[in-house]
């Protein structure tokens, strides 16, 4: 299926990475990767970084999946505020993933420093916008959780939102310890960096199309009939992993995004903002390195990739008349827009790690809106099991994990 279509502005910004190279032989491997997408390229960052000898396989070229349609905005807030998320799982666990989350962005950034990787990180502060009355009530519960459990967090009344960021808003939740990043870019420029210093085998246009698990680790099996024989294979291929899952854990959704052409600076909203609602689909704005606005959401229940298409030219009309609503003096003129499907989950919390303790089959699933910051915390997790290593942040995202 189309992850997504139209023209995404990732895909025009960036060199392609042009490689061809399908799997022709069986070969043995320790550590098979499906999936090269941004959360394909961080396990095989992990991965390479500890020694364990791996291979990535696609069966698209280079991370043309999901990641080059991803808007990229890393934040500590999920999909389910925090305060009902408290609701949906042990507070314990739920305050432990806003924290991961919390912790994934730093390391993230640590990540492209160390191998001075050009992504297009850049820190920027977040501001969630009260919708309306209902939205106000929410902010107030968040505001309190999140002050109570010590997440960075401040609260900006009607007219502080206005001094901070130029909205005639209601109020608003802001933090400064969010970024947002190229994910197509990055994932690219990681993979042909451990290609270069590890001698990570990559391939192309390759399907995987059964996983068995053996006694001593796994065996895929190509739509070509090759095999490949690992001791761990991880599965990072976002809801196309659910033809190796025993039962669905996600669900599919819609989202559409518009980019602008360029603008003059001084025309950007101040603090290059990562800015986004509490209203249900809610609307997302975020800035780009070239002085472009990237606005996205309309998210709605995924039906077929023809369906979903057909709404891009509504859902474009749509964006930019919420977009001039907020800022009615900034003149967004959009240039390419795209949409795409993606997962959620009924906690709004991802999986990672086995189906069932002792599988050799590992996955990393970042589901929700976050995805790449969980995709760096599953990177980390699946690492360690590899490494025979205990970690606890599998009682908050593993298969396995108490919900009410």
């Amino acid at each position: 299926m189309d992850l997504h279509s139209g023209l995404p502005y990732w895909i025009v910004k960036n060199e392609f990475f042009d490689l061809y190279n399908p799997l022709r032989n069986d070969f043995k491997i320790d550590v098979a990767i499906i999936g090269s997408g941004i959360t394909g390229a961080l396990v095989a960052h992990e991965l390479c970084e500890a020694g364990i000898e791996c291979a990535l396989i696609d069966k698209r070229t280079i991370s043309t999946g999901s990641s080059a349609a991803s808007t990229a905005q890393l934040q500590y807030e999920i999909d389910t505020p925090l305060c009902k998320l408290i609701h949906k799982v042990p507070k314990k666990i739920a305050i432990d993933a806003y924290f991961n989350c919390l912790q994934s962005i730093t390391d993230i950034e640590t990540i492209f420093k160390k191998t001075n990787i050009d992504a297009d990180f850049t820190r920027v502060p977040t501001v969630l916008l009260a919708s309306n009355k209902a939205g106000v009530e929410l902010l107030d519960k968040e505001f309190e959780i999140r002050t109570e459990v010590g997440l960075p967090v401040k609260y900006l009344h009607a007219q502080q939102l206005k001094e901070y960021q130029n909205i005639d808003g209601i109020a608003a939740l802001q933090n400064d310890t969010s970024a947002q990043m190229d994910a197509y870019k990055g994932a690219i420029n990681l993979l042909k960096y451990h290609q270069q210093k590890h001698n990570l085998k990559i391939y192309t246009h390759t399907k995987v199309e059964k996983i068995q698990e053996t006694k001593k680790g796994c065996k895929l099996i190509t739509q070509h009939g090759h095999t490949v024989s690992c001791k761990y294979v991880i599965v990072a291929t976002g809801f196309e992993a659910g033809q190796f899952l025993p039962k669905k854990v996600m669900n599919l959704l819609s989202t559409y995004a518009i980019c602008s052409v360029p603008i003059d600076e001084k025309m950007i909203w101040p603090n290059r903002s990562l800015i986004w609602e509490t209203a249900e689909p809610y609307l997302y704005m975020r800035t780009t390195k070239d002085n472009r606005l990237i606005v996205g959401g309309e998210d709605e229940d995924f039906q077929n990739p023809e369906k979903r298409d057909e709404l891009l030219r509504t859902k474009v009309k749509i964006l930019e008349r919420k977009f001039k609503n907020l800022y009615p003096t900034i003149e967004f003129k959009t240039e390419m827009a795209w949409c795409g499907t993606f997962s959620s989950t009924d906690d709004g919390l991802p999986y990672m790690g086995a189906w069932k303790k002792g599988d050799r089959t590992l996955f990393a699933l970042g589901y929700g809106g976050n995805g790449i910051t969980f995709s760096m915390v599953a990177a980390q997790v699946l690492k360690n099991i590899i490494l025979n290593k205990i970690d606890d942040r599998l009682k908050t995202f593993g298969f396995d994990r108490i919900t009410k």
